[in-house]
């Protein structure tokens, strides 16, 4: 089933995720919804938070990157990563900060770039509820971190820089006010 995508305003957006645990009401059918969700917005990463729970977990799937020529060099490893995270924890974000464009579901017609770290090392339980620690680079890390973003209640746009805040304010501003055209479900603040 299609959920509706919380929009910027949206105060959920903005709470820490609670951990769950693996008795969690229907969670292989949430997970599903999740995935089906990101996918018809066209997405490659959804945090529980945009589709109005606060709770820790979130979903990726970078398969579409594959195709992209600038991932020639890792388009198997893209191809395979579709991942569920329940209670991620970053331990650790390590290597040269680099510049990327990033957008959100959340925050849609607006995208700036944001610096990162290049890798990092995470703790997290998948679907089936077995625990990983595991380091990640590349964008898989950058997916990763934007999607923890959300569960620690933060968002990409908190990043930017004064300037860049002043600049996008006018889009958020239209977003919260639901004054957007975006081709999937979206349910805007009241």
């Amino acid at each position: 089933m299609i959920l509706p995508i919380r929009a910027f305003g949206d105060p959920v957006l903005r709470k820490v995720g609670k951990d769950i645990d693996k008795d969690y009401p229907e969670l292989q059918e949430l997970i599903e919804n999740m995935f089906e969700t990101m996918n018809s917005a066209n997405g490659i990463g959804l945090a529980a938070p945009q589709i109005g729970l606060d709770i820790r977990l979130f979903v990726i799937d970078v398969s579409p990157l594959a195709e992209d020529e600038d991932y020639e060099d890792i388009k198997d490893e893209l191809a395979e990563f579709r991942k569920v995270f329940i209670n991620a924890k970053i331990l650790e974000e390590s290597g040269e900060e680099w510049k990327f464009n990033e957008g959100c579901l959340s925050i849609p017609d607006v995208r700036e770039d944001v610096k990162r770290k290049g890798t990092i090392l995470i703790e997290y339980y998948d679907e089936n509820f077995v625990k990983h620690t595991e380091t990640f680079s590349d964008i898989r890390a950058r997916v990763i971190q934007h999607e923890y973003d959300h569960i620690e209640g933060v968002l990409f746009t908190d990043h930017l820089s004064a300037l860049k805040k002043k600049l996008v304010k006018g889009k958020l501003t239209k977003i919260t006010q639901g004054d957007v055209s975006i081709g999937y479900k979206m349910r805007f603040p009241k």
